[in-house]
């Protein structure tokens, strides 16, 4: 894997590297110790990743000696594994992705300046080592995995301080991202530290009337999941015949970007346990992807999913996401969703069901089924339809294993009685994400989000009255989290309409400002 892992660290070195080049030119400083600095910041970011899982195993480390020896004639010329493992030359390093570098804070403040997407390209790259160290063992590392999600994460959450966007995603309610304070070394000065220090100060430059600093990534107001910004349109009476990919070239869509989709999955509100797993399904695929491709052996993996949690949650909306994935990753051509439940797949009568079954498994051919309250298919008596729908469904699934997806999706308790139903399903579905219940602040911020996207906004006194009726409701079985959210807003909305119709001539602020007396006739 050393091939892989050195053009990673050459893809970086380069694209970073003429980033900060052309910053150090535009100061009229020397470029020629700029090359040094960014060569030391891959090799730590390498190191930093080895070091994420703290066992340093030999094939990691002999692939970072093959890395160093050829990068810097002369270093690490004749060390070994065992011999660095010793020496404790990486131990500690995994503490460097806790925190943005001085190098990315001057390319993320020369980015608020002058935007031209330069901490994107380093955020990006920076991805591309720690996905290659990870594909160094046949099995990709958690912990390798979860650090480079760390990091990708805390360089998006200083982007969102210093109101820096990404190239793909237009950011709702203010912006996704903003200002960050960047790290100082010790002397003597690197060219990064002497470019730092000649913008006059280390705080990120400031804009004319900031806006109050929006919330950390755990808090921030972006798109709720329970309401994506791409409907899927209701699924057609499937065609058993019609399900070649290529017959629909002409009407899909182009495949997205990965990090185009990663990022609006960032933008979700709340859901961080949920994207962390998401980012560990994506980038064990991604490393499986980059392992066959350099003909290496890859370790079997299911990509059929359950997702648990109460209603409103965001399974559906973060269902998508996945679809849009797999489609990005080549994994699936298509990419599309085909949403069903016990009533689409279940039929009245003895044969019909599995007829029904295999028609609609074959309309998500290429793309992903997603069985709302699966576990429904597992009730009743031994002779229920709903069995037979499961064993056509298993069966699809195997006939078609690299051509479906299956995400099924319901209580937690229910769920686990389901996939407990069938031998198949045990070992097709051995991933569990759940969907946790929003708290308050989420809520009242998919509130936020929902009247601003009808034209409408919710005044203070609005929100105390939301947020009183919010703490009142046990957190239990059934909770509709957005789906409430969604209620409300429309029951203010119609009580909105009764209060105005009454009013002659209202002002603009009148036609779109809901009231604390709004919300409380709604709940």
């Amino acid at each position: 894997m050393s091939a892989l892992l050195d053009d990673a660290v050459g893809s970086f070195v380069q694209t970073v590297g003429q980033d900060l080049a052309a910053l150090a030119a535009a100061q009229g400083m020397a470029t020629d110790r700029v090359r040094a600095d960014i060569e030391a910041e891959a090799e730590n970011l390498v190191a930093a990743f080895i070091d994420a899982d703290t066992q340093h195993g030999d094939s990691a480390l002999a692939a970072y000696i093959r890395l160093v020896s050829s990068r810097t004639p002369g270093r690490l010329a004749r060390a070994d594994p065992e011999g660095l493992r010793h020496a404790g030359l990486l131990a500690g390093k995994r503490e460097l992705l806790g925190r943005p570098s001085a190098i990315f804070q001057l390319l993320l403040s020369a980015d608020r300046a002058e935007p031209k997407d330069r901490a994107w390209r380093y955020l990006t790259t920076m991805t591309t080592i720690g996905r290659a160290v990870a594909a160094i063992d046949l099995h990709a590392n958690r912990a390798e995995l979860d650090a480079l999600n760390r990091h990708r994460n805390a360089l998006l959450d200083a982007m969102y301080r210093a109101g820096v966007r990404t190239p793909h995603v237009a950011q709702p309610d203010g912006g996704f991202f903003a200002a960050g304070r960047p790290s100082r070394s010790s002397s003597p000065l690197s060219a990064t530290d002497e470019l730092l220090a000649l913008q006059g100060s280390d705080e990120v430059p400031a804009t004319p009337s900031p806006p109050p600093p929006p919330p950390p990534r755990s808090e921030r107001p972006t798109a709720p999941p329970a309401a994506s910004q791409r409907e899927q349109p209701p699924t057609p009476s499937p065609d058993p015949d019609d399900h070649a990919a290529d017959d629909h070239a002409a009407e899909d869509p182009p495949a997205r970007d990965l990090e185009e989709v990663l990022a609006e999955l960032e933008g979700l509100i709340g859901l961080e346990a949920v994207k962390v797993e998401v980012e560990l399904v994506t980038n064990l695929l991604v490393v499986q992807r980059m392992r066959r491709e350099r003909g290496l052996p890859t370790a079997p993996s299911s990509r059929h999913l359950v997702f648990t949690g109460n209603p409103g949650t965001g399974k559906t909306t973060v269902g998508r996401l996945v679809a849009d994935i797999y489609r990005s990753l080549g994994v699936l051509t298509r990419g599309h969703l085909v949403e069903t439940d016990r009533s689409g797949l279940v039929a009245g009568y003895v044969g019909q069901t599995a007829e029904r079954t295999r028609a609609v498994v074959e309309s998500a051919l290429d793309g992903v089924l997603l069985i709302d309250e699966a576990y429904a298919l597992s009730r009743g008596e031994e002779r229920d339809y709903g069995r037979e729908a499961i064993d056509t469904l298993v069966k699809m699934m195997e006939d078609h294993r690299d051509r479906l997806v299956v995400i099924v999706t319901g209580y937690p308790e229910e769920m686990s009685t389901f996939i407990q139903a069938n031998p198949g399903l045990r070992s097709r579905f051995p991933r569990t994400i759940h969907f946790p219940d929003f708290g308050t602040d989420e809520l009242t911020a998919i509130a936020h989000h929902t009247a601003a996207g009808a034209g409408y906004h919710l005044d203070d006194a609005a929100i105390a009255a939301l947020r009183e009726h919010l703490h009142t409701i046990p957190r239990d079985r059934g909770f509709g989290n957005a789906r409430l959210i969604r209620n409300i807003f429309e029951a203010a909305v119609a009580q909105h309409a009764s209060r105005i119709v009454t009013v002659s001539d209202p002002a603009d602020d009148e036609l779109s400002r809901l009231t604390d007396a709004d919300i409380r006739a709604a709940v």
